[in-house]
């Protein structure tokens, strides 16, 4: 227990810390040099051979031309480089570096050592031993190591910090020393205020934004075709810290500005950036994870609304878009339905909108004047009792409805005004194969979606929801129905999970209970479903979207790992959570709920500033 010392040296006022680096033995100067001359090092590394041998994925025996792994090491020298020399004030570097260069730095030379020692490893690991690497990979070692000690050594404004009180047991001892390393070793990425963009031209800006949203498409289009597992992990560093470091230099916030002063342009762009990803696939296999990800993006903007807009902890959501995929297939013709009822595609939208709509009302109705978690407890009932009565309908143990475990099965594609689902076409000399079809039938519906959230979310109602998201007390008590209020956003939310349902339906062929669980390794479940929410952002409409496309392939990605897969995927939702717990893409009134402390003076307490 902590006790109050009159010890003269513990009740002493802390003294302002000198400022020097993480590694405090290297000057500024020739440390700054160091990660410098390592970072342009590591760019030459690239342009050698690695190993010896072609067994190694990707191939790293040229010289002067960069494969696999090495393009994304390249990457990271480059950004190291670049903000080194913005660092110095070098002409036409400086605008790298809105908000301070040292802290991006800092994270740059980490990116840029965690890929090459990464690669290192896995050429070790894969070829049996470091023997295997060339020259270049030893240059690559050693120049990523110096880049990552210059970075260390960087000075930075230490915190100031309360000595440790010799009364104290040894373990609060420990408990204190470790809390004032973490507190310095975060006060080593502090950085200052963001710049503001200069006034440009409307034609810059847009030209900006659209650059922007083409990067983007670049890196979303090679992280879906890493061709081999040891890629697609070096891909997860590379773009996890360097996209880090970008934050902290601030360019990332300047593009916010630009996006948010042209919102409605770079909604637009963005869906056009999306349409073009079929473009960029020599053939159909990675559209098919493109359908799957819009699939379950749009279900986590529907769930959105009503976790994110209006606070209502809904734990079987997943059941909605299971309405909407059934009643699409029973009125599809599918011969296995018993229904023997083919409506056309509009038809059917409206069917599985309007039948999950109406489970939406009639479980809302009763439920919804509960709240927390009495509120999720009846939601994950739902969900539950919706599986299992999908599989007793079927004919034995109930009604022959849905043909019970067996499903509803070959479901015909789609064919509107002519136009097959199920076969290719080729477009502007483009062969566009079956999945693809159906990624721009699922982005037109998104489009829907998204025009759906943001005028509700931006309209009287909205206001409404968020109002009894923060308060409902304080909400009721100012005239809002809260039941109403709520009752809608149960209802709009699963309308449009049977919306994205009725394409799901089609795209599958087959329907049938154990796609709809609370939880389990393959998206869309409930479980995954209110993760991309919580991770993307709560109340936003990108960070669902964000985080769906994540959570969604990232699995798909790491099928490598087997029954180790749910535990690595995990740990990085708690370091995640326990980093930015308001999520990926949050507004500010939840990075300003979530890092309260972090907007305010720090005030010097036991456990230091």
């Amino acid at each position: 227990m902590t006790t109050i010392s009159e010890n003269p040296q513990a009740a002493a006022a802390p003294a302002p810390a000198e400022a020097t680096g993480l590694i405090g033995f290297i000057p500024a100067k020739t440390a700054r040099l160091l990660v410098t001359a390592g970072g342009a090092l590591t760019v030459a590394s690239c342009f050698l051979a690695w190993t010896w041998t072609s067994s190694f994925p990707g191939d790293l025996t040229y010289y002067g031309s960069p494969a696999g792994l090495q393009m994304q090491v390249l990457v990271t020298g480059l950004l190291t480089t670049l903000l080194a020399l913005s660092t110095y004030g070098v002409k036409g570097t400086r605008w790298l570096t809105p908000a301070g260069g040292d802290s991006a730095l800092r994270l740059a030379a980490i990116a840029n050592f965690a890929i090459s020692w990464f690669t290192i490893g896995a050429i070790s690991i894969t070829l049996g031993g470091p023997i295997n690497l060339e020259p270049g990979g030893a240059v690559l070692a050693l120049a990523s190591l110096i880049a990552l000690l210059g970075a260390l050594a960087l000075p930075f404004e230490r915190p100031k910090l309360l000595p440790t009180d010799p009364e104290d047991t040894g373990w609060d001892q420990f408990k204190h020393k470790a809390g004032n390393a973490w507190t310095t070793f975060k006060a080593a990425f502090v950085t200052g205020p963001v710049r503001r963009v200069p006034p440009l031209h409307s034609s810059v800006e847009i030209l900006i934004i659209t650059g922007v949203l083409a990067v983007a498409l670049g890196i979303f289009t090679y992280g879906v075709g890493t061709e081999y597992d040891e890629l697609f992990l070096g891909f997860l560093i590379t773009t996890g810290i360097g996209f880090a470091a970008l934050n902290k230099s601030g360019l990332v916030q300047q593009a916010t500005q630009l996006t948010g002063k042209h919102q409605n342009l770079t909604i637009a762009g963005a869906f056009t950036a999306a349409a073009l990803f079929p473009f960029t696939q020599t053939d159909d296999q990675y559209a098919t994870l493109g359908v799957y990800i819009l699939i379950f993006a749009t279900v986590a903007l529907g769930l959105n609304i009503v976790v994110g807009l209006a606070g209502l902890l809904d734990l079987g959501y997943v059941a909605f878009l299971g309405v909407g995929a059934y009643a699409a297939a029973l009125v599809s013709g599918a011969p296995t339905s018993p229904f023997g009822v083919h409506l056309p595609f509009w038809a059917a939208v409206l069917v599985g909108a309007a039948a999950s709509l109406v489970f939406g009302v009639l479980i809302g109705a009763p439920t919804l004047r509960l709240r927390g978690d009495y509120l999720a407890i009846v939601t994950l009932g739902f969900g539950e009792i919706f599986r299992i009565a999908v599989n007793n309908t079927d004919g034995t143990s109930g009604p022959d409805i849905t043909n019970g475990s067996n499903g509803i099965a070959s479901i015909p594609n789609l064919n509107i005004f002519g136009f097959d689902f199920g076969a290719e076409h080729v477009i502007a000399g483009f062969t566009i194969g079956r999945f693809a079809n159906y990624f721009f039938l699922m982005l037109l519906i998104m489009v829907v979606v998204v025009l759906v959230f943001r005028r509700s979310g931006d309209s009287r109602i909205g206001r409404a929801w968020v109002a009894i998201r923060e308060d409902e007390t304080a909400a009721l008590a100012m005239g809002i129905n809260g039941f109403r209020v709520k009752l809608i956003a149960f209802a709009l939310g699963a309308a449009l999970a049977g919306l994205a349902g009725t394409v799901q339906a089609h795209v599958t062929y087959t329907v049938t209970p154990e796609q709809y669980l609370f939880a389990g390794p393959i998206p869309p479940n409930s479980a995954f479903l209110l993760a991309a929410v919580v991770l993307g952002g709560m109340g936003t409409m990108s960070g669902p979207l964000v985080g769906a496309s994540l959570l969604f392939l990232i699995p798909n990605k790491l099928q490598f790992m087997g029954e180790f897969q749910l535990l690595a995927f995990g740990v990085a939702l708690i370091l995640l959570m326990r980093f930015r717990p308001e999520g990926m893409i949050a507004n500010r009134r939840n990075q300003l709920e979530f890092h309260e402390k972090d907007e305010t003076p720090a005030t010097l307490a036991k456990a230091g500033a």
